[in-house]
């Protein structure tokens, strides 16, 4: 009898845990402020979000896996002009849009990213198919869009990405530059610090009990030279392993670059104990925060299902849905 009641608890346990949950969405983190923002301007941003999200979970609810929800809750941000990813994304010093992406699965370890992308619809597919259908891990520039038109993904022509808000940004920070001189008296044109407005990024565990991390992201405004942030780099801006948690990085990426954020998380779980949160914000809020200007957030999700939304900057788009609850969008630090 004792035996049966243990090996009833025991399934019931398990059973309970494999059906635990859900995803978390971030659209960039930043100078955020209530005052900055429209009510029209905020309710598009909600709304996007929130449709995103329910995209996620509602592929979770339907028993598909976490990428599989990442990649559908991903495109839908791709395909908005709001965010920095896909149509959104900010141009670089010689007008064009260079976009990278990665995902991560943490039942397997295995990984998949794009990087200097210029003519794929949807970045976070053609990383999804680095990972599936290839040996590699990160592939870039036109290697990266041969590779995506041959495994049938969405080409387009680079002038889908243009939008004219994203354009006239690049215009008034060149403008800026022409009129701003060096300190030492040379009269030379210092270049202003490229300009960075957000990225996208998802985690999810699914109802199998499988975390996975995935971002997307144009870069920075004006950046020069096929410069390459954190996004698409595995342990920097994008990280999962089902023994602790998945993780997303939005921010200043040299900075998470130099600090491995994403994966000093998961290593703070599994080699002190620290819970999510609390690993969170040892790296977000002590380690990042003494690396001026190293500002920026993450999202996260664990096995269990626990998730944090730590940030350091003024705000950061981001929002959840676990299951039996509906999707709960926020935007601004308070």
């Amino acid at each position: 009898m004792r035996i049966n009641l243990l090996f009833i608890f025991l399934f019931v346990t398990l059973t309970s845990h494999a059906q635990t949950f859900g995803i978390v969405v971030h659209g960039g983190a930043g100078t955020i402020r209530r005052e900055s923002m429209t009510p029209a301007q905020e309710q598009a941003y909600r709304q996007t979000l929130e449709e995103a999200i329910n995209l996620g979970y509602d592929a979770l609810a339907r028993g598909e896996s976490s990428v599989s929800a990442i990649e559908l809750t991903l495109h839908h941000l791709e395909d908005s002009p709001l965010f920095n990813a896909g149509k959104g994304a900010v141009f670089t010093h010689e007008g064009k849009n260079e976009m990278d992406a990665s995902i991560m699965d943490g039942k397997t370890g295995n990984a998949g990213a794009v990087a200097g992308v210029t003519n794929i619809k949807h970045p976070i597919s053609a990383a999804i198919k680095v990972m599936n259908a290839s040996e590699h891990v990160m592939l870039t520039g036109t290697g990266a869009e041969t590779f995506a038109k041959e495994q049938g993904l969405d080409i387009v022509d680079p002038s889908y990405f243009y939008t004219e808000r994203r354009y006239q940004q690049l215009q008034r920070i060149i403008e800026q530059e022409k009129t701003e001189l060096d300190h030492d008296g040379s009269g030379q044109l210092t270049p202003s610090p490229p300009h960075k407005f957000g990225t996208v990024g998802a985690v999810a565990l699914d109802q199998q009990g499988n975390l996975a991390a995935g971002t997307s992201t144009g870069g920075m405004t004006n950046k020069r030279w096929g410069r390459v942030g954190d996004s698409p780099i595995i342990g920097a801006g994008t990280y999962a392993n089902n023994a602790t948690c998945a993780i997303s990085a939005t921010g200043h990426g040299e900075y998470f670059i130099r600090n491995v954020v994403a994966y000093d998380i998961s290593a703070r779980m599994e080699y002190k104990g620290l819970s999510l949160e609390e690993a969170a914000r040892q790296v977000i809020l002590d380690k990042l925060e003494k690396a001026k200007p190293g500002s920026g957030g993450i999202i996260g999700i664990d096995r269990k299902g626990n998730i944090t939304m730590t940030f350091n900057s003024e705000g950061m788009y981001r929002g959840y849905r676990l299951k039996g609850a509906k999707a709960k969008v926020l935007i601004y630090k308070d």
